[in-house]
């Protein structure tokens, strides 16, 4: 295995083990043997655990922003842009266990890394929804309004659903999701 390809698969099971035990139960031991690496070899590719973790969820916010922008693409319409963006982000957050817990656990906070992510990820939130956003003003869908300051709020309101939207069962995700873009709709549609 080459030193890129060991790098992605400590990682990759990284990833597995800090999504199960969370960062401060995992060690740096418990990463090495599922990986079938001696731990010297894991200290070769990080420094530290919180070196790792901070790969792992950078690699797990790439993921997102990847599936992110896939969706909004998918859609036709603003409306479909807004609601394919919704969907997909609670779907694929929920599934990114560490980068979720990075954003949530304030514990992670004393982690220089946690509040860079953090910030780049609200500052790349808001662009891709202020993109989405000024394409259904322009096609008439939405009302003109300060697209930066919609864009927070929508990102904003988003992340206070994502705690109950994590702990319900999968249907009633779905319905209040449902609900959720029907309000945020309503409040930005052109009539």
């Amino acid at each position: 295995m080459d030193i890129t390809n060991t790098r992605e698969h400590i990682i990759k099971v990284a990833m597995h083990i800090f999504s199960k035990f969370g960062f401060q139960k995992t060690t740096v031991d418990e990463i090495a043997k599922a990986a079938h690496k001696a731990k010297g070899s894991v200290y070769y590719y990080f420094r530290n655990k919180e070196e790792l973790f901070q790969s792992v969820v950078e690699k797990e916010f790439s993921t997102l922003q990847r599936e992110l922008i896939r969706a909004v693409e998918e859609g036709e319409t603003g409306k479909m842009k807004l609601t394919n963006y919704i969907t997909t982000r609670m779907k694929v957050l929920g599934e990114l266990s560490n980068m979720y817990e990075a954003l949530k656990n304030e514990y992670l906070n004393y982690l220089g890394f946690v509040e860079r992510i953090r910030e780049k990820y609200d500052n790349e939130e808001v662009t891709l929804v202020k993109s989405i956003l000024v394409q259904g003003m322009k096609n008439g869908e939405f009302e003109q309004s300060d697209e930066v300051q919609t864009a927070f709020v929508i990102v904003r309101a988003l992340k206070g659903f994502e705690v109950p939207i994590m702990v319900s069962k999968h249907l009633e995700i779905e319905e209040k999701l449902e609900f959720m873009i029907n309000i945020l709709l309503r409040g930005i549609e052109k009539r």
